[in-house]
């Protein structure tokens, strides 16, 4: 028995610190050595030209539900990306919005400024959810040879479709990933964990595809949309790696950018958090095919990265009770201590963040926060499998 525990308890411990530092060190070691050329786009200048017509054609859809404070500047920034207006279609689809978002949304593209672009604005008298709604309008513009998905707080770089076109000229790609940034963290810890997740996702993608995108902004052939089950929860992670489970590739770019401008609510964060939580532990059921060897890099991936972090929380829980059942061995006393001493600095920054402001404390603080709605989210899923219908909850 005491063996079994020491095997268990150590395997545990080489787990964690694998997800937490090994991982990271490897991918950054592989993508030293395997660096991905960037894409130089052709410059319109906002100008007409004959390439314009190779341009694919791209129809956006902007899921909206009460988005009073942002769909104007949102709306404003898609009327200023440089892509010609013969070859772009941008749909706001409202989603039974119980606020003024419809309202000022007709006006905003009455605006000189929004005049050239083609805005569609639906209003649905029902809010249904955003999966339902994909799913109903993805196929209705499928005659588009690229769908564009994103979300009304985000801002794009205004030469990110031009970019992305490019990138579709190849034939292997099916996806396109923008780098996503926060215009206003809430705090160090969530600052440096976006910053680490943008370094993870660029990283992971010289090995094989980009793992998931995010709602901001992410583009795809239209071609290889799947209906997503009404029940999915992180459709902007299962949508793309459907596509890629059919033999494409879902490419990161660092030159296509997608701002943030909503910030954290705390008060709502951590339910924000459980909710994606439990959608890592449904992805994992729903794409347990990508950890086949056969998708080579991505498998690795996929398993390293969402696989281990999904289950972290009870590797990290039988790392800490075998440690301290353990305590008579000396290595096993330095782990009990160090994880007491990390988990107990975590916690009380996540409680009192101004008495410990201390960058590192706050980074400890957003990495117990993130693993603790890991373990609930995921249990919940499990034991509840919950229907999850479209919630405003804030970024």
């Amino acid at each position: 028995m005491n063996l079994f525990l020491i095997i268990i308890t150590s395997l545990s411990i080489g787990i964690v610190i694998y997800h937490h530092a090994l991982y990271p060190m490897l991918l950054r070691w592989f993508a030293s050595r395997h660096p991905v050329k960037g894409i130089e786009p052709t410059c319109r200048n906002f100008a007409e030209s004959k390439k314009d017509r190779t341009l694919p054609l791209i129809t956006m859809i902007i899921p909206a539900y009460n988005e009073a404070q942002w769909i104007a500047e949102k709306i404003r920034n898609l009327s200023c990306l440089d892509y010609p207006s013969s070859k772009l279609k941008i749909i706001i689809a409202c989603d039974g919005c119980t606020d003024d978002t419809v309202t000022i949304a007709y006006n905003t593209i009455q605006e000189a400024l929004c005049a050239d672009t083609h805005f569609e604005i639906l209003d649905f008298e029902h809010n249904q959810g955003k999966v339902a709604l994909l799913n109903q309008l993805i196929p209705q513009y499928q005659s588009s040879d690229i769908i564009a998905l994103s979300d009304v707080s985000a801002l794009l770089s205004y030469d990110a479709l031009l970019i992305a076109a490019k990138h579709f000229e190849n034939k292997n790609v099916g996806v396109v990933n923008p780098t996503y940034h926060l215009l206003a963290p809430s705090s160090e810890g969530e600052k440096k964990y976006w910053e680490y997740q943008t370094s993870i996702k660029q990283q992971e993608a010289t090995l094989g595809s980009s793992l998931g995108s995010h709602g901001a902004f992410y583009l795809f052939r239209s071609e290889l949309f799947i209906h997503l089950e009404s029940d999915t929860i992180n459709d902007d992670f299962i949508l793309p790696m459907m596509i890629v489970k059919q033999g494409y590739q879902a490419v990161y770019d660092p030159s296509i950018l997608a701002l943030e401008l909503e910030h954290v609510v705390q008060e709502e964060d951590f339910s924000r958090r459980l909710r994606i939580s439990a959608g890592n532990v449904q992805q994992l059921f729903r794409l347990i095919t990508l950890f086949n060897p056969k998708y080579k890099g991505t498998a690795f991936t996929f398993f390293s990265g969402k696989g281990l972090r999904a289950m972290m929380p009870y590797f990290m829980l039988i790392a800490y009770v075998g440690s301290a059942c353990l305590l008579s061995n000396y290595l096993f006393l330095i782990a009990f201590i160090g994880q007491t001493l990390g988990y107990c600095i975590g916690i009380i920054s996540l409680f009192f963040p101004t008495l410990f402001s201390n960058k590192y404390c706050q980074i400890l603080a957003y990495l117990v926060s993130g693993h603790m709605a890991n373990l609930l989210g995921g249990l919940n899923y499990i034991f509840k499998k919950p229907t999850v219908p479209w919630t405003r909850v804030q970024k």
